[in-house]
């Protein structure tokens, strides 16, 4: 498994990427249309590649296993985990034949590191009750909850204070 930037062409496997961390329970609860015609969904992919877009791609043999990606969105039009205008929000999705083999964690690592190089000082995301294994990881990576959005919770990780507070005790940033 290799992870490669994510780019304009990658545009309708992030749709089908939202639509998996949509419908998690393994339930249809969203279809494709629905993502494409709500306006508060389609936010996330829509577009994908403007100035200020990150995310990744985890391929294997040619095929895709799953995506990251993160972009901002500004208050006026705020995702489910909005923090501020200047935190992107989050979106990982893998594909059900590549779950419990460490692409989402190696997603989210790669998504991370990325953002910190990028200067970003944080990203956010938004995970619904029960969805252990999701909050499993984003806390395995430092993620916390910060704030509340209906049945889920909005989830912070800083990026600039880390590599601070590594810098202040002589330790290179990663």
């Amino acid at each position: 498994m290799h992870l490669r930037d994510a780019t304009p062409d990658d545009a309708d496997l992030l749709v089908d990427l939202l639509l998996e961390a949509f419908n998690w329970t393994g339930e249809a609860r969203f279809t494709r249309d629905d993502v494409l015609r709500d306006p508060h969904t389609v936010r996330y992919v829509g577009g994908w590649g403007r100035p200020g877009d990150l995310g990744l791609v985890a391929v294997e043999d040619g095929q895709a296993l799953g995506g990251v990606w993160a972009r901002a969105l500004p208050a006026d039009e705020p995702g489910y985990g909005y923090v501020a205008d200047d935190v992107p929000e989050l979106g990982l999705a893998v594909l059900p034949g590549a779950r419990g083999r460490g692409v989402g964690s190696a997603l989210l690592a790669g998504l991370l590191d990325r953002a910190r190089d990028a200067g970003w000082r944080a990203v956010s995301l938004s995970v619904e009750d029960g969805n252990a294994a999701a909050r499993a990881l984003y806390e395995r990576h430092g993620f916390v909850v910060v704030g509340r959005n209906g049945g889920s919770d909005t989830m912070l990780r800083t990026l600039q204070q880390a590599r601070n507070a590594r810098a202040d005790a002589g330790v290179a940033p990663a």
